[in-house]
């Protein structure tokens, strides 16, 4: 698969998103890249920032976006097909987009999507 077929999927997953809860994610950029940090190379997706649970009044002045980076070799490398990549891709970023709500890993373990 592509650069840009991935991306493509990636942003494909981000349209699931219902709207309602699309409209309240703030202040988070989604970017592709080949490969995770050195130490993790079956990551598939990370997020970084403040979760919205955590953030305070003073929070949104100035601050930098939150990242959720999702990972194309190492999905590429467990999937077999392009309807497995489109799928693990839409789960990650869910996963993800769930840690910016706040979501922990054990919750999300519970909810399937890990």
């Amino acid at each position: 698969m592509t650069r840009e077929d991935f991306e493509d999927a990636v942003r494909d997953a981000l349209d699931l998103i219902p709207p309602e809860l699309a409209a309240q994610i703030d202040n988070v950029v989604v970017l592709v890249e080949d490969d995770p940090p050195d130490g993790e190379p079956e990551l598939l997706g990370v997020y970084e920032g403040v979760a919205l649970t955590e953030r305070d009044l003073w929070w949104d002045a100035g601050s930098l976006p939150d990242r959720i980076t999702i990972f194309r070799n190492p999905t590429l490398a467990i999937c077999e097909t392009v309807e497995e990549v489109v799928e693990e891709v839409a789960v990650t970023v869910v996963h993800e987009i769930a840690h910016h709500f706040g979501i922990d890993d054990e919750r999300l373990h519970a909810l399937g999507w890990a």
